[in-house]
């Protein structure tokens, strides 16, 4: 029996052959691993702006997502906004938990492991005295710790359970984003 692209087995809903040939092409030529991701952001008015990812650079060319994704982001009205989206820094929490969920699927799917269930809280600790200037700069801007917890169903033991999640967070480049410094460089274009 012949398999097709449309036939290919997926574990985890992750085409696991796709996964194995990506990693294999990048091994070949590792200039295919440099991507740049872009978003554009419109004010909108207070607090609330919007932002559109459409287009991107990787595998050695300009590509386009196959959808563009908009999404919104303003303050809750105790802190001066409409409360039309959530907060900038709350999409911080959902970057930090879909970045390690999607790995945790990927490194289950290839070593062969089934997921039943997976879900994730997280929780971050702000001081609004320091964005608010009130600190004296004894207080940092952003969060002060991020929490992510698990609850896992699988095909496996819980210390395999728990690896997948260590070799996921080892892996994600989101925490690597809030773990380590990263150069933030801000160029602005004035006019009319």
């Amino acid at each position: 029996m012949s398999t097709t692209a449309t036939e290919a087995p997926r574990r985890n809903g992750v085409d696991v052959a796709t996964l194995f040939a990506t990693l294999d092409a990048v091994k070949e030529s590792k200039e295919i691993a440099k991507f740049q991701f872009r978003a554009s952001n419109t004010w909108v008015s207070g607090t609330h702006s919007r932002s559109q990812f459409s287009d991107f650079y990787g595998a050695m060319q300009e590509m386009e997502h196959k959808n563009v994704s908009t999404y919104e982001a303003d303050h809750p009205a105790v802190l001066v906004g409409q409360d039309h989206a959530p907060t900038p820094i709350e999409f911080v929490l959902h970057a930090i938990a879909s970045c390690l969920t999607a790995g945790l699927a990927n490194i289950a799917a290839a070593r062969g492991i089934d997921l039943y269930k997976v879900t994730s809280t997280v929780e971050g600790d702000i001081d609004l005295l320091g964005i608010l200037g009130l600190s004296e700069g004894t207080v940092r801007n952003g969060y002060k710790q991020i929490r992510v917890t698990f609850h896992i169903e699988g095909d496996a033991d819980d210390a395999t359970l728990r690896g997948l999640v260590e070799q996921s967070r080892r892996r994600s480049a989101v925490y690597d984003a809030l773990a380590n410094p990263t150069q933030v460089m801000i160029n602005v274009v004035t006019g009319k």
